[in-house]
């Protein structure tokens, strides 16, 4: 069990997926990208599996990654709670929040985690507050 507050004073990026979804899947790399090359200024990006068994989603992240990322925490919303707190109503569904714990941006569908739209909404998240 996790809460946001866990992650207070970081630009928290909460992904909402699941791999039986295409666009989850195709985005997967671009999130872990943007976790790796942003985590020393203080962005944490939590890829939250939406109803799938703890085994489905290792075997998954074993198959695209060849292991379990250590840059791309997985949290697990078995019951569909967590998704339906954030809006979550498509998959992928990622909420962009601010280092005082304020949901800032919601994205709907697949987005490249590491083109300028990106960062253009995480950038200033990055900077202010630091």
């Amino acid at each position: 069990m996790r809460r946001l507050a866990d992650w207070r004073g970081q630009v928290v990026l909460l992904n909402f997926w699941a791999s039986w979804c295409e666009p989850c899947v195709s985005e997967m790399p671009a999130l872990l990208r943007l976790a790796e090359s942003r985590a020393d200024q203080g962005l944490v990006v939590l890829a939250v599996n939406y109803q799938e068994s703890e085994a489905k989603v290792r075997s998954f992240l074993d198959l695209v990654f060849g292991e379990i990322p250590q840059a791309l925490p997985v949290l697990m919303d078995r019951d569909g709670q967590a998704a339906k707190a954030w809006t979550a109503r498509v998959l992928p569904t990622t909420v962009i929040v601010d280092r005082s714990g304020q949901p800032r941006w919601s994205v709907m569908g697949e987005w490249n985690w590491t083109g300028p739209q990106a960062r253009e909404l995480i950038e200033p998240l990055l900077r202010s507050g630091r």
